[in-house]
């Protein structure tokens, strides 16, 4: 919450949560739920984020709506810059005046001049001088990596130096969103020490789509689609990392291998810089007529519901709140298995046939990445066979209900900074091994 409260009121742990940014995407979701539900908790936080960038949409108004009002430091935006140094040290001021218990960073920009105002804040007090710095916890969740698919050789690894330091220097617990995740940016990138992280998946408010079924019928009345048109949606930033050209070819594929079969139609929902290099390679490719573009939709409850398949390209992915709402939804997907979609799709499904273009899972039908023909079969299986769909749309369904309810994400946030606000010599990590945090108080960290 925006509010800063009052240094004399010990009811509440102060937490300062910073994001870069409030832009369209399931992080702005994601952040803005748990800063909400927080308060519940006995958490009072205040949530620190920079301008969106232009041709960017702002979720500022949907973060208003969940009563969360952000404070805004505009110089903190997406890329490194030099005014970065500025941004690093109004955050450390901000930091002294609310004098939070936990400041928890997001995302990679925010997590490194975060991190770097926090541990500013730690340290530069009187009181370092004798051994006592302020008693403040640095945590930092990891929503997706920028350790491939973003950048050049070397400004990746840079990124990941970056990373590395942080990681042993100024942060006290790793979050992370799958166990997928886990492994990729822990093992294969040598970031932090297993004892640091935590695995806490994403959480999000499933009543709203509850008796889906009922809503089937509004996308696909919007659209004019018959009942026996198969509907294939892809949902996100129309970005590079989201590879929605990848989309356009396994179309194109898919035509090929299938000239007969029931009609599929296919739609984007969603918007970004790219819409428009999008849109003249659909001409270009001669999908006119098969591929509509429906630019950003707020109503997940309501056009989930209306496909029969959803799709993910992406290049890299930390745990994509689409797949997560459209499995909520009953719906089967069709996703390059990177990152935490691994983890969404499930285990190979029982009774079918490995295939070795595409696997066939428990929610869904898995390819590698840029393999636009095994998307292109993987989506013929799932046309052809709407026993299959029926059957992987039901355990998706079941998997989001046991795993992903907005009550557990809270609890598991709550538990995280609890655990990190114990006596020194008490915060046990996952393995069972202890480390020794500074003592904290539990209202203010200074």
């Amino acid at each position: 919450m925006r509010r800063i409260a009052d240094k004399n009121d010990c009811r509440r742990v102060r937490v300062v949560r910073i994001n870069s940014r409030l832009n369209v995407g399931g992080i702005a979701r994601h952040i803005t739920w748990f800063t909400a539900g927080l308060v519940e908790h006995g958490f009072d936080t205040t949530l620190i984020t920079g301008a969106v960038s232009p041709g960017e949409e702002d979720m500022a108004a949907f973060a208003a709506s969940q009563g969360v009002n952000p404070l805004l430091l505009s110089e903190m935006g997406r890329e490194i810059v030099l005014r970065d140094l500025v941004t690093v040290w109004k955050l450390y001021r901000l930091l002294v005046h609310l004098r939070p218990a936990i400041v928890h960073t997001h995302a990679s920009k925010a997590g490194a001049v975060g991190r770097i105002a926090g541990l500013l804040y730690r340290w530069l007090t009187p009181g370092t001088l004798w051994g006592r710095p302020r008693a403040c916890r640095l945590v930092h969740t990891f929503h997706g990596h920028i350790f491939h698919s973003y950048y050049g050789l070397w400004k990746t690894r840079l990124f990941l130096g970056i990373e590395r330091l942080l990681a042993r220097w100024a942060t006290d617990r790793i979050v992370v969103i799958s166990p997928q995740q886990r492994k990729e940016i822990h093992k294969a990138f040598g970031v932090g020490r297993a004892s640091q992280f935590a695995v806490i998946p994403l959480g999000l408010d499933l009543d709203m789509f509850r008796d889906w079924p009922g809503r089937r019928s509004v996308l696909r009345r919007e659209l004019s689609a018959a009942p026996e048109e198969v509907l294939v949606g892809i949902v996100g930033r129309l970005t590079e990392i989201k590879n929605h050209r990848l989309f356009l070819q396994m179309v194109v594929r898919y035509k090929e291998f299938t000239p007969t079969g029931p009609r599929v139609r296919f739609v984007v929902i969603g918007n970004g810089h790219l819409r428009g290099t999008l849109e003249k390679a659909c001409h270009e490719l001669g999908l006119g007529q098969d591929i509509q573009f429906l630019g950003h939709r707020d109503d997940p409850e309501n056009f989930y519901p209306g496909l029969d398949v959803v799709a993910l390209t992406s290049r890299n992915e930390g745990t994509p709140l689409s797949l997560i709402e459209a499995m909520a939804n009953g719906r089967p997907v069709l996703a390059t298995a990177v990152g935490g979609v691994v983890d969404l799709l499930g285990p190979a499904m029982e009774g079918t046939v490995a295939v070795d273009a595409f696997k066939i899972c428990a929610h869904g039908v898995a390819t590698g990445s840029e393999d636009s023909v095994a998307l292109a079969h993987g989506l013929r299986r799932l046309v052809l066979d709407e026993s299959l769909r029926r059957r992987m749309g039901e355990q998706a369904q079941a998997f989001v209900q046991n795993h992903y309810a907005q009550s557990r994400l809270l609890a598991d946030i709550a538990g995280l900074y609890q655990e990190l606000l114990k006596p020194e010599g008490q915060v046990a990590t996952q393995n069972g091994e202890a480390s020794a945090p500074h003592s904290q108080n539990a209202c203010v960290g200074g």
